[in-house]
């Protein structure tokens, strides 16, 4: 019977297993990485530019307008930059996409050229609202990730940050927050990029949670946190348990 190290190379097996045997919390040192944010005018892109800067990244704001872009960077302060998208996405080692899932595929489809060979994450929740609250939608892809996935082929995409509440983001009298991050992806070593961006926010933790192909669960259970924000007037996150 072959087994899946059979099929590799002896070099191959070997780093193979010496990957699993590495310790999970083991990160690399991300500190020197520009991180550029598309949508970051919007609540949710301007609170993760917002506390990564303050954890001393360099930040890049992307926007389709580079004047918008340029206020919101100058309101936030802390060297943060702001750029037209495609200048954002040239500049930046690393790439969050928050913008509107409505524009979610029209605004990649035009950055497929600036975004080639980066680390891009995906933290788009496709949502629809109606009279009942937040509902969870599923793209033809399967999720917003692997959207992105498709329309980036010469891109690295993971996907993180989903379950961030906007409000704390942006709040300068919270200190830290207290939340897990669940990050998807297809290479360890990307993954455990975005881990360490994470965890550069304090109280904040990045666990990996598999491969893309899981990222539309992950996405979804943001209709339930807002179901439960709005019941109990919170701005509730997750924490995983014996991890």
């Amino acid at each position: 019977m072959t087994t899946p190290d059979d099929a590799l190379s002896p070099n191959a097996a070997t780093r193979a297993k010496a990957a699993l045997r590495r310790d999970p919390w083991d990160l690399p040192d991300v500190s020197g990485l520009v991180v550029g944010v598309l949508g970051g005018t919007g609540d949710q892109g301007r609170g993760l530019a917002y506390r990564l800067a303050k954890a001393g990244q360099k930040v890049i704001i992307g926007s389709r307008a580079a004047e918008r872009a340029q206020t919101a960077a100058s309101e936030l302060g802390l060297g943060i930059e702001g750029a037209e998208n495609a200048e954002c996405a040239r500049r930046s080692d690393v790439v969050i996409v928050a913008v509107p899932w409505e524009g979610h595929a029209k605004t990649l489809q035009a950055l497929r050229e600036p975004l080639s060979g980066k680390l891009v994450i995906d933290c788009v929740n496709p949502l629809g609202f109606d009279k009942r609250g937040a509902y969870a939608l599923k793209p033809e892809e399967g999720s917003a990730a692997e959207q992105a996935a498709a329309l980036l082929p010469d891109s690295r995409v993971t996907a993180a940050f989903h379950h961030l509440s906007a409000v704390l983001l942006q709040d300068p009298e919270v200190e830290q927050i207290d939340t897990d991050v669940m990050v998807l992806g297809e290479s360890r070593a990307d993954t455990d990029l975005v881990q360490a961006l994470a965890a550069r926010i304090p109280g904040m933790r990045g666990v990996f949670a598999g491969r893309l192909r899981n990222a539309h669960q992950v996405e979804s259970l943001v209709a339930n946190l807002i179901s439960m924000n709005r019941r109990y007037k919170a701005h509730a996150g997750v924490r995983l348990t014996d991890v």
